[in-house]
């Protein structure tokens, strides 16, 4: 355990990471060591396991939460991936969706162009290279003979998507996120 000085207390009390987790022990997300400590000591969650660190009152010493379970159950949506240019490579694969070509200068191609109505979505959004997006120009792929490799779609969010960057610096958050170890293999391949 470290004694931190009060001044190191305060900022990590707002910028240490603690892990979420359901009554059934799904993750839910990440919060800061205040929200955590908060929870606990108003009787919303139980501290399943401590960070290295503690702070001290006039008359008591607390360890510092890591991973924190409520007791009561939240009913939640799924999360689901922001629609950005990153998450579009990522999900094409950094692959051009008409020819296959990987490369640094990729665009974004509208299947349906915008100008005739196409919206931004992710069915209708995909990867292409510079070279195949000219030559669809302002067509639908079907009007420019050109086929696609693969149907566009909104990914879907594994548990682990909200966490994975926290889990390099936090390795006592892996037993509680299903699927990290599938993640960081494909992450690494």
């Amino acid at each position: 355990m470290r004694l931190l000085p009060s001044n190191s207390a305060a900022v990590l009390m707002d910028t240490g990471s603690v892990l979420v987790l359901n009554q059934n022990y799904e993750p839910l997300n990440v919060c800061n060591v205040r929200r955590a400590m908060v929870l606990v000591l108003r009787g919303k969650a139980e501290v399943l396991e401590h960070a290295a660190d503690v702070i001290h009152s006039a008359t008591r010493i607390f360890r510092l939460p890591s991973v924190i379970r409520l007791i009561q159950f939240i009913r939640r949506p799924r999360p689901r991936v922001r629609l950005t240019r990153k998450e579009i490579f990522a999900r094409d694969g950094w692959a051009c969706v008409y020819c296959g070509k990987e490369a640094r200068d990729l665009t974004l191609d509208h299947v349906v162009p915008r100008h005739r109505g196409g919206k931004h979505t992710w069915e209708n959004l995909v990867t292409a290279c510079k070279t195949c997006n000219h030559k669809k120009a302002g067509r639908t792929p079907r009007e420019a003979h050109m086929v696609m490799r693969r149907q566009p779609g909104e990914p879907r969010v594994s548990i682990y998507y909200a966490f994975f960057s926290y889990l390099g610096s936090q390795p006592e958050w892996r037993k509680f996120v299903p699927g990290y170890e599938a993640a960081s293999a494909s992450a690494a391949g």
